[in-house]
């Protein structure tokens, strides 16, 4: 091999490298930055284009509202034990709860029930929960809030409502349905499993409906967390919490980025000025972290 061709390999090298590293969702250097911290368990992060973020401490039963000026305040106490938190098409907030409701907040604090049984029963333990464009409303039913005493479902669904049709049951094939996101044209939604730490992907039909159910990704790992929370960007790909910390998936399944977080994350949300800003709930902390993409809405 001459000493061209040697020269031409190590600049392909070296090309190769740049362009990986400029490929970084997250900055290598990057840290996340402790933005307010003493809970018990926070979940269900939610960022309000006005510029504050919600999120629910789960055993404290409320909800709180945080700012960069003044830091954590209670928002809405008792919450039903709320985790998963999104708005509805009008704005209103709507609470997955543990106390096995999915509720809806007025902007004036008006709380009403949206949903609390299927086919008579009471739900289980609504986790998470995310809005179609439509108006539809799709959540997780584990029983991770829910004894053994009330437990009136035999199994652990993933769900549809909408005010015209009720709600509908989607699959009852998870063991641990948790977290719950759309790809950003909707047309595919990603519903992760905790027992498995699996992703699973179906496609959604024109009635609302879920098909082609499939294994979208595993996040095989030792490290301490499970596939809890999950968000995409503008461009498809896919951020869960997971063993270890964050894990980034290509709109195809391929792992693109892992982030290691100093605590366990439950779940994340896109905010700041711009929506390329990650706010990751812990345990007793949330956090921030940096991105170089856009979040979806």
């Amino acid at each position: 091999m001459n000493f061209k061709t040697v020269l031409a390999l190590l600049l392909a090298i070296v090309f190769s490298v740049s362009i990986t590293h400029g490929q970084q969702i997250v900055a290598e250097n990057a840290e996340p930055e402790k933005v307010t911290e003493g809970y018990e368990f926070t979940e269900g992060p939610l960022w309000h284009d006005s510029g504050y973020l919600l999120f629910s401490d789960i055993p404290a039963n409320t909800v709180y509202k945080w700012t960069p000026d003044e830091g954590a305040v209670e928002y809405l106490k008792p919450s039903g034990h709320s985790n998963g938190l999104t708005f509805d098409k009008n704005g209103n907030l709507l609470l997955a709860q543990h106390d096995g409701l999915v509720s809806k907040l007025t902007k004036d604090k008006e709380l009403s029930v949206v949903v609390d049984s299927f086919n008579g029963n009471r739900l289980n333990s609504p986790n998470d929960l995310t809005v179609k464009s439509d108006g539809s409303v799709y959540f997780t039913d584990p029983p991770f809030g829910v004894s053994d005493d009330d437990k009136e479902l035999n199994m652990n669904g993933v769900y549809r409502y909408t005010e015209g049709e009720g709600l509908k049951l989607l699959t009852d094939s998870f063991d641990l349905p948790n977290g719950i996101v759309f790809s950003p044209d909707e047309s595919r939604l990603y519903v992760n499993d905790s027992r498995h730490n699996h992703i699973r992907v179906f496609d959604v039909q024109e009635d609302g409906m879920l098909a082609n159910g499939r294994v979208f990704a595993k996040m095989e790992s030792d490290a301490e967390g499970a596939a809890d929370g999950m968000k995409v960007d503008t461009e498809g790909n896919l951020y869960s919490t997971g063993p270890g910390g964050l894990w980034i998936f290509s709109p195809e399944g391929d792992v693109l980025q892992q982030v290691q977080t100093p605590d366990r994350i439950t779940n994340l949300a896109w905010g700041g000025s711009e929506n390329k800003t990650l706010f990751l709930t812990a345990p007793n902390a949330v956090y921030s972290l940096q991105t170089h993409k856009v979040g979806s809405k």
